[in-house]
């Protein structure tokens, strides 16, 4: 593409009119057309081809040896018009020309270091594009001040851009995204029907999540409570409540930017009266035998609130609980993960690589969820998941038994892959039915 980019002359042979196109047949059988640019009539109303660079040598000698014959002579085009597939660029080619003129116009050389340097890939949000962290990391780019940004706005077709960076520490799990073009951070996100907003600079979402958030919406729930220990933005408070036809939810967040969220996504989809935001620590809620199902949407690992999600459980009659969880398939020597420490741990939303995370799925279709009558085969479910479910279910079960007093039996409806999160690491959601054990 360098010759389309410079707008440079290009090779070409110049013939009559009425040889242009036998000789245009005999340049593409022998594979010396050059298909980015247009034949164009030059002066004098002859016919240019142009042809490629390194053939230059054989095509002269092709015209001493009278191998060509036909009347030609070889001529470089000051204007070569480029060809309408060469004219059609992908946003990240058109970022790459824009960025490459803006560098040669300052007098710098085009580096491979700067090629490296320019985004293949990107989230998008409404106008606003997101930037991942290993972008525009050379020194040069500073110099170009505010029109760089400018002008990557311009090229991906957006009017705001901001730029990733490392996830915050700490239990909050905040981005570290930068703004650097534009007033705000406030985008709105649209999954199945469902309208979610947020400001990227203070919450994380991940369409990787799609799959789960469309098996939620599936699930039988109507006249069910629900309890959701991690809400987040609203990533499955929402779609229990909108599709699944939740009676009503209890949104636990301690997060105070995915409240705020949260609080405008229930009232972007009509649902503000069917839920109550518990915003603190879910570990200090008070609510108790309440829930017909828990959600518990947090990797690694909601171990810690295993605890919470049984207490609020309808102790007579139970409900099911979503455990969400990333396993290891690598033998480990416990099936159980140690609970890692809340401030360590992440929402489903979250990942370090943002959408630039398209790990292997091994999922099944929404559709063949717990209440459609379909399992995920056996063959499907890796031994690794099964092994952990099970740990689990025995885990729970003796935490119900604790707290109640009285015999309860949990059992495996379903095990959900939803994407891998490192080789070897996938994210999965156990379905666990919690039910006690009444007297005869």
């Amino acid at each position: 593409m360098a010759a389309l980019e410079r707008g440079g002359p290009v090779l070409a042979l110049v013939t009559e009119p009425r040889f242009a196109q036998r000789l245009r047949r005999y340049l593409e059988e022998e594979q010396l057309l050059d298909a980015r640019y247009r034949l164009q009539e030059v002066a004098g109303g002859s016919v240019a081809l142009p042809v490629l660079e390194v053939a230059e040598q054989r095509l002269r000698e092709l015209q001493e040896s009278g191998a060509l014959e036909l009347p030609c002579s070889l001529l470089r085009i000051q204007s070569p018009i480029p060809s309408k597939a060469a004219s059609v660029r992908t946003p990240a080619q058109k970022l790459r020309r824009e960025l490459r003129r803006m560098v040669l116009g300052l007098g710098e050389s085009w580096s491979e270091e700067l090629e490296h340097d320019v985004p293949r890939s990107w989230q998008r949000h409404g106008d606003l594009v997101l930037l991942s962290e290993d972008s525009f990391s050379a020194a040069l780019w500073m110099k170009l001040g505010p029109a760089l940004w400018e002008t990557v706005a311009s090229a991906l077709g957006a009017q705001r851009l901001a730029r990733r960076g490392r996830v915050l520490p700490g239990g909050m799990r905040s981005p570290s995204v930068t703004l650097l073009l534009g007033q705000d951070g406030w985008v709105e996100h649209v999954d199945n029907g469902i309208r979610y907003t947020f400001d990227v600079t203070k919450c994380m979402f991940s369409p990787g999540n799609i799959t789960e958030k469309l098996r939620v919406a599936s699930l039988p729930c109507a006249g069910e409570v629900l309890v959701d220990l991690y809400a987040g933005i609203g990533y499955f408070t929402l779609p229990y409540l909108v599709h699944a036809a939740a009676a009503f939810a209890h949104a636990c967040e301690w997060n105070h930017h995915a409240v705020e969220a949260l609080r405008r996504n229930l009232a972007l989809n009509g649902v503000q009266d069917r839920c109550h935001i518990h915003h603190g620590d879910n570990r200090q809620l008070q609510l108790q035998d309440v829930a017909d199902r828990v959600n518990l949407g947090l990797i690694p690992s909601s171990e810690e609130g295993w605890p919470v999600a049984c207490r609020v459980l309808k102790k007579g009659t139970g409900g099911i609980l979503h455990i969400h969880h990333n396993v290891e398939a690598v033998p480990a020597s416990s099936c159980l993960q140690p609970a890692v420490p809340r401030n360590e741990q992440r929402p489903p939303g979250d990942s370090s690589s943002g959408e630039w995370e398209d790990g292997q799925r091994e999922m099944q279709s929404p559709k063949e969820t717990e209440g459609s009558g379909k399992e995920m085969p056996a063959s499907r479910v890796r031994p690794e998941w099964q092994r952990w479910a099970e740990a689990a279910a025995a885990r729970i079960q003796g935490l119900l038994e604790e707290l109640h007093g009285q015999p309860w039996r949990t059992s495996i409806l379903h095990i959900e892959a939803v994407k891998s999160y490192a080789p070897h690491v996938h994210h999965i959601v156990l379905d666990l039915e919690c039910r006690p054990v009444l007297p005869a």
